[in-house]
């Protein structure tokens, strides 16, 4: 566990993301984005893109590659397709946030839990949606963090998505290594324990650097 020092009322950006909602900010260089899981057991799935060229995004295989972890923590080194360091997570009350398992589909929910969930909101619908704010489509839609996830890797290889392990006011802080957009899925899914079967809202702050 990794406290951080900063302060509510010094932020300059305090929003509340609506339970099953996408969100998405600039946040620029230097500084500080923390994402708080306010009631717990909520995933929340996250893209990090380069404000300057977006075609330079966050890449989960470099990342894991990097670290030498599936998992991202204080201290993990979020890396980008093109081999930098895009962002730093420097405060986590949590740990152990998966970056292996992706965002739920359309398709992901009919596989898993059958055809009559085809048509549930979805973690990848809220991508498309967000990311339309920004010229982006979902061919940019890539391998995500997700942030208050916990994705255990089994004895024989397989990810298992079980209960979140996050308590009410747990949260993770992440500092922009150069400007970025970040985006935001507040995790929908009510078919899985990812959100405990009940999404709930989160809240973002930003510091300057």
């Amino acid at each position: 566990m990794t406290i951080s020092n900063r302060h509510e009322e010094h932020a300059f950006y305090d929003f509340t993301v609506p339970a099953f909602r996408p969100w998405s900010h600039l946040v620029k260089q230097g500084q500080v984005l923390r994402i708080v899981d306010l009631e717990g057991q909520q995933a929340v799935d996250t893209l990090f893109y380069s404000a300057a060229d977006p075609s330079e995004r966050y890449s989960a295989q470099d990342t894991v590659r990097v670290q030498g972890s599936p998992y991202v923590t204080a201290g993990t080194k979020l890396m980008s397709n093109e081999g930098r360091v895009i962002a730093v997570i420097v405060a986590d009350t949590a740990g152990g946030h998966d970056t292996s398992a992706g965002a739920c589909s359309a398709e992901a929910n009919t596989v898993r839990f059958g055809h009559e969930t085809k048509y549930m909101h979805s973690c990848r619908d809220n991508f498309i949606m967000e990311l339309s704010r920004h010229g982006l489509t979902k061919r940019d839609i890539v391998s995500n963090i997700n942030f208050f996830m916990n994705v255990p890797v089994e004895a024989d290889g397989t990810l298992a998505i079980v209960d979140g392990m996050s308590k009410p006011g747990d949260y993770v802080e992440i500092r922009a290594e150069m400007d970025l957009i970040c985006v935001i899925s507040n995790c929908p899914q009510v078919n899985n324990p990812c959100n405990g079967f009940n999404p709930t809202p989160v809240r973002t702050l930003i510091w300057d650097a």
